[in-house]
């Protein structure tokens, strides 16, 4: 059991700095490090990592934000369309900041004329390990409580019940993919990457996703039983095997 801590801020002077943010940026660095010194690896030109991850997160941003507002919470954006781009009063939905980053990146290397399934492939090379780092903020935030358990990894939260923390879980996921994809990266082809990080992502998922709270203001919205973010898990695992299937195939 883990006791209950947490890090919301850090006072700098006048500023305060929201540990979250923080540590999802940190994330968004190192992922593109070492994604970048990959792409220099197998001769493709480091920098345009850098370029597209920059488009990449801002298709991120109005896609987990999209993805909120139509699948969380229709009904009260509905009665209130001026608040739908307020991202500072909250509201993103990690699916879909995957989903309209993806195609964000998509778009900008087809469109400036680049090796789509190349660069695609050392782009998420660096995926889990800005999962890992920017998750610990949501886990020093506990944005994600989950069910009552009495696994080892559960938080005692304070009101003295001891919960699964998604948000743990998630980032202890992260570092493990990464460390999986460190073993692998010098002897599988261009393409697995790729095609692992969507299926193995999106069946861990759909799992934690069983484990949300589901009592009190901590319910969260499902359609046939799902959460839309185990519709988007769902999704990925087929493309996830499209991809591994058609790996040796794809257009560099």
């Amino acid at each position: 059991m883990i006791p209950y801590f947490e890090w919301r801020h850090i006072i700098v002077g006048p500023l305060t700095i929201q540990t979250w943010g923080l540590f999802v940026a940190g994330g968004i660095l190192a992922a593109a490090w070492v994604s970048a010194r990959l792409a220099r690896r197998r001769g493709l030109d480091g920098d345009v990592v850098w370029d597209v991850l920059g488009w990449m997160v801002g298709g991120g941003l109005i896609g987990a934000r999209l993805f909120h507002v139509l699948f969380y919470e229709p009904a009260y954006y509905l009665a209130n369309p001026g608040e739908i781009f307020s991202f500072w009063l909250g509201g993103m939905a990690i699916s879909g900041g995957l989903a309209g980053g993806a195609i964000t990146g998509f778009l900008f290397l087809k469109w400036k004329g680049f090796a789509v399934w190349r660069y695609a492939d050392v782009l998420a090379f660096g995926l889990p390990l800005g999962q890992f780092i920017g998750r610990i903020g949501c886990f020093l935030n506990h944005l994600h409580p989950g069910t009552p358990t009495d696994f080892f990894l559960g938080v005692s939260y304070p009101d003295g019940v001891v919960r699964h923390d998604n948000g743990l879980y998630l980032s202890l996921n992260g570092l493990l993919l990464f460390f999986i994809f460190l073993l692998l990266r010098r002897r599988v082809r261009e393409g697995t990457f790729l095609a692992l990080f969507f299926l193995w992502d999106g069946v861990i998922r759909f799992g934690l996703d069983f484990l949300r709270a589901r009592e009190g203001d901590m319910v969260d919205a499902r359609y046939i039983g799902l959460t839309p973010a185990q519709y988007v898990s769902l999704a990925m695992v087929a493309i996830g095997g499209w991809l591994w299937y058609r790996r040796k195939e794809l257009p560099t």
